[in-house]
């Protein structure tokens, strides 16, 4: 645990490489990359993942955008000592890590950008009938039901057909679950995001994965964002969901390192 700007944030560090900052998605915390990820990672890069404001085992801070997020992974790599980290963020954790890279690119070696979108007016949000489907089982509360539900809308149809899946999702998820409170101010700092206009001034090397099948951010997100971004990568994983790294872990492990490697 560490104070960063007045909040204590939870991170956990393993592995041996170069520093690799992790920083996850709306309602999500460290657990959530899963183990057979961090497992594929830890063996090339010393994993920092961290807990944002109110996530997991983090304190509650004061309300919150994606830039203010971004100060806090700073904060963090300043207070760990880090000059240069190579950086995942995924989802709404993406959000986060674009405003890093713009504000503090000498911070970074590499930008990895997962299930993310730059937000603003060009972007595609979540369809209403996801987010009908995901206040519907919020609302019940029903805490089985949440899970699955959103199991099942960030996985593709395959893969959350396995039981074995969902009980191995179910496990990590199950753990520090996010309150209503944290999620809605989350959610305020997605739907207040915006780098569309800015993108093009992002100077680090950058790689986007996306899944086809992606049912909380389209696709089209992150093609969006690949185009903006100078140099940019896009490996768009076929068929597979918003939660690609559970889908295909050593696919994205693969691609994170050859991403690395290049630079």
């Amino acid at each position: 645990m560490l104070t960063v700007a007045g909040t204590e944030l939870y991170y956990e560090r393993r592995g041996a490489g170069e520093p690799l900052l992790l920083i996850q998605g709306l309602g999500a915390h460290s657990g959530h990359w899963g183990e057979p990820f961090l497992g594929e990672l830890e063996r090339d890069f010393e994993l920092i993942a961290i807990d944002q404001r109110g996530a997991g085992r983090s304190a509650v801070g004061a309300e919150f955008t994606t830039a203010d997020l971004a100060s806090d992974a700073l904060g963090m790599l300043d207070a760990l000592e880090i000059e240069r980290a190579h950086v995942l963020g995924f989802s709404m954790g993406g959000m986060v890590a674009q405003e890093l890279a713009l504000s503090a690119p000498e911070r970074l070696h590499t930008l990895t950008l997962g299930g993310s979108s730059a937000g603003g007016t060009q972007s595609r949000p979540t369809s209403p009938q996801v987010v009908q489907e995901l206040t519907a089982a919020v609302l019940s509360g029903d805490r089985e039901r949440m899970l699955r539900t959103g199991f099942e809308i960030v996985v593709s149809a395959p893969f959350a057909a396995e039981p074995d899946n969902y009980a191995d999702f179910g496990e990590v998820a199950g753990l520090y679950p996010a309150d209503i409170s944290l999620l809605m101010a989350q959610q305020a700092a997605v739907v207040g995001h915006d780098t569309y206009g800015r993108l093009r001034a992002v100077q680090v090397p950058t790689l986007v994965i996306h899944g086809t099948a992606d049912r909380m951010l389209d696709v089209i997100n992150g093609e969006l964002i690949a185009s903006l971004i100078p140099d940019a990568r896009l490996e768009l994983l076929d068929g597979v969901g918003h939660l690609f790294f559970w889908e295909q872990p050593d696919r994205t492990g693969q691609l994170i390192r050859e991403h690395a490697g290049g630079t």
